[in-house]
């Protein structure tokens, strides 16, 4: 018996003039917003898929999170049937592959992009934003290197989502996202059967992690006769599959060693952002001195945190560093070689510490993982970080939490120390770089848009170059300022105004850099670092070694007098 195809509408929309991705194709918004405003969601999708060229066999790939999961099958609701609904017969769509039950982290979709030679992906991800009715929710595009949209493609969707009359969908379409395999559709008005297809979650990228590391070696870690005891916090975000079949079933570690392993819309209530100020259980379970290792991942899986026993924190410019020094460890780099570092320009100069005495280049580059694409595909880059606890190499083209997590276990195999002792000796041979981030979170806008400007005006002015402050027995000489600008080295593209920075005599630096996750409120963020050689000083609280760089950095930016905070809200 033939089928009857099912219909595909056409639905008249009006334009939104604030769908202008904020970075790398995404569009961060209040889960409330995108619920109430009429056909929110479906036009930045539309305005998405017509910023690319696609041809009938090429593919999307969605993962789904922050809503609840009985909303899935309704159209109007924020779920994967939304994305897989509209515009398949419009953008000529032919075959979509989506992780069981929607869920995929960002590096498992940037793996399967590149492994199958998908068109891009739709990501329903903010990061590491608080979920839930609350909270926030977010859409991002990942193009065909299975890297974050460049700014050109973001600016792109933005021209689009002003001028948007209608888009298609299929309302009728129902897909079974728990069932894996190939399901078939007859679509009006399409000649060959739409297909999606519902992969394992976990098995591609399991796989990829095969081929990079020793996982006898890490088995033997977790397992062996001198086993340590690890603590993975999956937050309630989508890791838990992979720390459960990657961490415990693969490698052995025992099933209570991970925490927090069933995805939840709102995260269980916590914002799901690996750091001291949230990861609170896992700081206090290593705190015990039980466990050996521990680590934590946000709710889209591309950012982590370290910690060592009696819960020793390791920042992320100190991982990203220490990584760096002992590559040798992993078998991928000991067959691929290494051909140069990046770091965000915020992330702490340590990396470069490390790549001068092995000889490689080091690409500074604006926040955003983005700029670290052009640089891998171009073969300069093998591994890139930030400070925002994000870590990858070019394995693929997204920071990856558990990668990085691997890393460090491959670490403590091979050199059969504790994190603590791999760090401090880090720090005697490379010396130490004193770090720490101070966050403004929820800003008024305009606020801290007058913040930064009149900053600026002040430090790029020519009486501020070689002030010096006086900070109790501390004195500081500027030696530079500027507001910091990139040349892409691949294609000569130019990105301006990406913080502003203060470069002491002494190496120490300050940084001032605005977040552009959000548009609803702004975040200020404080940088402080400096440099010590002395094994001797290695063991200061970093707060108290950066007191005076961050009294600089109040005085001069007011931010207290002008916001009327009395502190920051989070400080890492």
């Amino acid at each position: 018996m033939e089928r009857t195809p099912i219909p595909v509408l056409t639905v008249q929309t009006a334009p939104y003039e604030d769908q202008r991705p904020t970075g790398g194709g995404g569009l961060r918004r209040p889960t409330a917003l995108f619920e109430s405003q009429r056909n929110y969601l479906p036009n930045f999708v539309q305005s998405l898929l017509s910023s690319i060229s696609m041809q009938p066999t090429h593919v999307c790939i969605f993962l789904c999170k922050r809503i609840p999961y009985q909303d899935f099958t309704h159209p109007v609701h924020i779920c994967p049937c939304v994305c897989v609904y509209v515009l398949i017969f419009k953008n000529l769509i032919g075959r979509l592959v989506i992780g069981q039950n929607g869920i995929l982290s960002t590096p498992a979709v940037s793996c399967i992009i590149r492994k199958i030679k998908a068109a891009g992906g739709i990501i329903l991800t903010a990061s590491h934003s608080p979920g839930g009715p609350g909270g926030e929710f977010g859409v991002k595009f990942e193009v065909a290197n299975g890297g974050p949209a460049p700014d050109i493609v973001s600016e792109k969707i933005y021209q689009i989502s002003k001028t948007l009359e209608e888009y298609a969908i299929c309302p009728d379409l129902r897909v079974d996202l728990s069932r894996l395999g190939r399901q078939e559709f007859d679509l009006e008005n399409k000649f060959k059967p739409f297909r999606v297809e519902i992969v394992d979650s976990v098995e591609i990228y399991l796989n990829l992690l095969r081929s990079i590391f020793d996982f006898n070696a890490i088995r033997n870690l977790l397992t062996g006769p001198s086993q340590i005891k690890i603590r993975i916090d999956a937050m309630n975000g989508v890791m838990g599959p992979y720390v459960r079949r990657i961490l415990c079933d693969e490698l052995g570690a025992p099933a209570n060693s991970a925490i927090n392993c069933i995805p939840l819309e709102d995260f269980g209530g916590q914002p799901p952002d690996p750091n001291l100020t949230y990861a609170t259980a896992l700081l206090e379970a290593m705190k015990g001195g039980e466990y050996g290792f521990g680590a934590a991942f946000d709710a889209d899986g591309d950012r982590y945190m370290i910690l060592g026993q009696n819960g020793f924190f390791v920042n992320a410019s100190d991982s990203l560093a220490i990584i760096a020094a002992n590559l040798s460890c992993i078998p991928y780099f000991c067959q691929m070689g290494v051909r140069g570092f990046g770091r965000s320009m915020p992330t702490s100069t340590a990396l470069d510490k490390v790549a001068k005495v092995m000889k490689v280049p080091v690409y500074e580059t604006p926040a955003g993982w983005r700029y670290f694409s052009n640089l891998m595909d171009s073969g300069r880059c093998s591994l890139c970080g930030e400070e925002s606890f994000g870590t990858g190499s070019d394995h693929l083209r997204e920071k990856d939490g558990l990668w990085a997590v691997l890393v460090w276990l491959s670490i403590l195999a091979a050199r059969k120390q504790s994190v603590e002792e791999i760090v401090r000796d880090h720090w005697a041979k490379f010396g130490r770089h004193y770090y720490c981030r101070f966050d403004y979170e929820a800003l008024e806008p305009r606020t801290a848009y007058f913040v930064m400007r009149d900053l600026e005006a002040l430090i790029t002015d020519k009486s501020f170059s070689h002030q010096q402050f006086a900070v109790g027995n501390n004195i500081y000489t500027v030696e530079r300022t500027d507001s910091f600008e990139y040349i892409d080295p691949v294609d000569g593209t130019v990105t301006k105004r990406q913080g502003l920075r203060i470069i002491f005599s002494d190496a120490s630096r300050l940084i001032f850099r605005m977040s552009a996750s959000s548009h609803v409120r702004a975040t200020l963020r404080i940088y402080a670092e400096s440099y010590e050689k002395d094994p001797s000083q290695h063991n200061k609280e970093p707060q108290a070694v950066l007191s005076p760089l961050i009294a600089i950095a109040l005085k001069i930016s007011q931010i207290h007098e002008r916001t009327g905070r009395k502190g920051p809200t989070v400080i890492t």
